[in-house]
């Protein structure tokens, strides 16, 4: 008899592995049954997750660390087995203001785009009016992404432009609106803005950090306790659905099953663009390609990186306040479960790092490193402005960005 799994998600293209795993058979396979629970918000996934409607959840990265320090509710232990992918957001500006930003026909140059916006920024300033920029949730990449690359361009949060919390699927209506001057959001929203005229693609967040963490399986730690083998059953059926989702051929086939009612509820082929990594940055253009938009499997993209993790955490004190408090910088690491990811795949010749955290940023070519099993290269994971994330110095890394 299959065990059943109840996940929860929301309508984005990067919820495609619980749904592949479903839909292909691959969970099946592993003897789990997956019951796939829809969503609006990510504060309704989490609560359906910590009230135990689901037993895991698509969710954004750093809602998992939060959640577990008891950054605005109180502390519930989430447990990270397994990555659903890196990056796949974009952002997206009002068609005038991307104009002042950045020249039509590719994507903007991430220092000359931000120096540009400053610019603008201090015109609208002295106009008495601050632009507003949306994102999907307080913790959650596209915030903490957005805000780097404001910080680095001299633009700041909370200061110069205005952040506020909407939810993906209206996102775009938020833009067309007028509510909001841009958006970051995963895809399909941002083309979904495009088609409509409502706004121009600006940027990709592949951009500001090449390998940035993105979504995870998340769940409540009791649930990992409890079911352990179900759990390690299906990390594996996951990782063959990121297999199957990266395979080009595959892209076509994986986006109709996505854009079902029941999933995401959209264009085929919208989702198919972002699957091959083309996007429409403006309405009526020809899609560009921009290589691995969407991150999905290969360079261990679905290994759950401590210092991934303790990244994610500096950027939660830096823009909440407070000072870095250590133990609470392992709390948020051990978040992530690398045991859990190893145990799983021991032995199915999927490859698996050496070690279970890393420089961030630190790589900018294709390089050979150190596998428990299997060979693994892995490739540029540079942050735009040219820093790094050394989880040994925690501390002074975030001394360095005040």
């Amino acid at each position: 008899m299959a065990h059943e799994f109840a996940i929860g998600f929301l309508p984005l293209v990067d919820a495609a592995l619980p749904i592949l795993a479903h839909e292909h058979g691959f969970a099946a396979q592993e003897g789990l049954s997956l019951r796939l629970v829809r969503d609006v918000s990510w504060a309704t996934v989490l609560d359906r997750l910590l009230y135990g409607h689901t037993h895991a959840a698509h969710l954004v990265a750093p809602l998992a660390i939060a959640t577990t320090l008891g950054r605005g509710r109180p502390a519930q232990p989430l447990t990270v087995p397994f990555v659903l992918g890196l990056n796949g957001n974009a952002i997206t500006m009002r068609t005038d203001l991307a104009a002042r930003i950045a020249p039509a026909g590719a994507l903007a140059d991430p220092r000359a785009a931000g120096a540009a916006l400053k610019t603008v920024v201090a015109e609208e300033l002295a106009q008495g009016r601050r632009l507003r920029f949306a994102v999907v949730h307080r913790h959650s990449s596209h915030n903490y992404m957005l805000r780097y690359w404001l910080a680095a361009c001299g633009v700041v949060p909370d200061r110069d432009v205005a952040i506020t919390v909407v939810p993906p699927p209206f996102s775009a209506d938020a833009l067309e609106a007028g509510e909001v001057d841009g958006i970051c959001v995963g895809e399909p929203w941002n083309s979904v803005a495009v088609e409509r005229g409502a706004g121009r693609i600006v940027l990709a967040t592949a951009q500001i950090w090449r390998r940035g963490v993105e979504k995870v399986l998340a769940m409540r730690q009791s649930t990992l306790e409890d079911r352990r083998p179900e759990t390690e059953a299906l990390i594996r059926a996951l990782t063959q659905a990121a297999r199957h989702f990266a395979d080009p051929a595959m892209a076509r086939e994986n986006a109709a099953i996505l854009a079902r009612p029941a999933y995401l509820d959209g264009r085929a082929d919208l989702i198919e663009r972002a699957i091959t990594d083309r996007l429409r940055l403006s309405q009526g253009a020809e899609p560009v390609h921009f290589p691995d938009f969407m991150f999905q499997y290969r360079e261990a993209a679905n290994f759950p990186w401590v210092s991934q993790a303790q990244w994610l955490y500096t950027q939660m004190v830096r823009w909440e306040g407070g000072a870095i408090d250590m133990d609470d910088a392992q709390r948020a690491g051990r978040v992530f479960r690398p045991d859990v990811y190893r145990a799983a795949l021991l032995g199915t010749g999927e490859p698996l790092p050496g070690a279970s955290s890393k420089v961030e940023g630190s790589l900018a070519r294709l390089t050979s490193v150190g596998a428990q099993q299997g060979a693994m290269t892995m490739a540029d994971n540079r942050f735009f402005d040219g820093r790094s994330f050394d989880p040994h110095d925690i501390a002074g890394y975030a001394a360095s960005l005040e």
